[in-house]
């Protein structure tokens, strides 16, 4: 498996950072200078960390911690007006961008009071392109109990619950933070920031739960493989979009429109086997953007021996 780390430090020979995670089997996945500082999050074998850890010191860097770095989180408000202020959802939203994640905010079309909060099909579909969600619900119990609870009653991915009044558990959600309600200011306060902590240390431990169920059955390569792959192409390469891709726990999310380009990306080669053998393309239902999931290694197998039976 591969491990997702930040190195944070001067430019000053990074250049041998690039060249130990390349001869570790590993890959630089994004870059960041300000000045003559920089940030480099790569992805390296779990058993070389000692190696890169040695290195960052060598340089005079540090490792930063990131247990989210390789996921794409959607945080979820019934709605972005004010009547659900939305300080809190953008704080949360934050909050997982410090720990490495990619993270959109999103507000449901009819979110505004317990008896027309809902959402739709669509709705669904957008959220479950996602690795999780955080939904933020509301500062009335019986609201939340009665109503808002359908909201992902029937969402497949992971879901983080944070609501303002004290509740042991919700249904169809994983964990659940209280004292997070509608705020008409920001979160900076001491206990705040607490919860953020409880918020970050929650979905921390849902992301830890899914990549261990990966592990079962794990990936044919890993994303961060495809990435380096589809990095180089010039379509993405002119992508003035910020991080044109996007790594998931079990894929990509790339952003070039999907009927426009998906027999190019099909065709990228990865160890010898053409992307579209080894994973599935569609099309993101926020459009302009392709989703790649990629199969396990039972499922290649498999596919594989259906060829040969000349079945597929």
């Amino acid at each position: 498996m591969y491990e997702v780390l930040m190195y944070d430090g001067g430019v000053y020979k990074v250049n041998e950072l690039y060249e130990l995670v390349e001869d570790v089997g590993g890959f630089v996945l994004q870059k960041t200078q300000i000045q003559v500082q920089i940030t480099v999050t790569m992805a390296i074998p779990e058993e070389e960390r000692t190696a890169i850890e040695a290195k960052t010191r060598e340089l005079g860097g540090k490792i930063v911690h990131v247990p989210l770095a390789g996921t794409e989180i959607a945080v979820v408000a019934p709605t972005l007006g004010r009547h659900h202020m939305p300080h809190p959802t953008c704080d949360i939203a934050e909050q997982l961008r410090r720990l490495g994640a990619i993270t959109v905010v999103m507000g449901l079309a009819r979110g505004k009071g317990r008896r027309t909060s809902q959402i739709n099909a669509d709705e669904k579909a957008i959220i479950e392109e996602y690795d999780a969600a955080v939904f933020v619900l509301g500062n009335f119990k019986d609201c939340i109990l009665e109503h808002k609870v359908r909201l992902f009653e029937d969402i497949q991915i992971p879901v983080v619950a944070a609501c303002g009044p004290q509740l042991d558990s919700l249904p169809n959600c994983e964990a659940v933070v209280c004292g997070i309600g509608r705020k008409v200011e920001r979160m900076r306060r001491e206990e705040e920031i607490k919860q953020l902590d409880q918020i970050s240390e929650a979905m921390e431990g849902v992301i830890q739960v899914k990549r261990r169920e990966l592990e079962e059955d794990p990936l044919f390569v890993h994303p961060a493989e495809v990435k380096d792959r589809i990095s180089e192409l010039e379509v993405v390469q002119r992508s003035l979009r910020p991080a044109p891709v996007v790594l998931h726990l079990d894929g990509l999310r790339v952003k070039i429109p999907y009927k426009e380009w998906k027999d190019q990306l099909s065709a990228v080669d990865v160890y010898g086997r053409r992307l579209g053998d080894i994973a599935t393309l569609s099309d993101s239902r926020l459009g302009g953007s392709t989703l790649i999931k990629i199969m396990t290694r039972a499922e290649v197998e498999y596919h594989d021996a259906q060829r040969k039976k000349g079945t597929v």
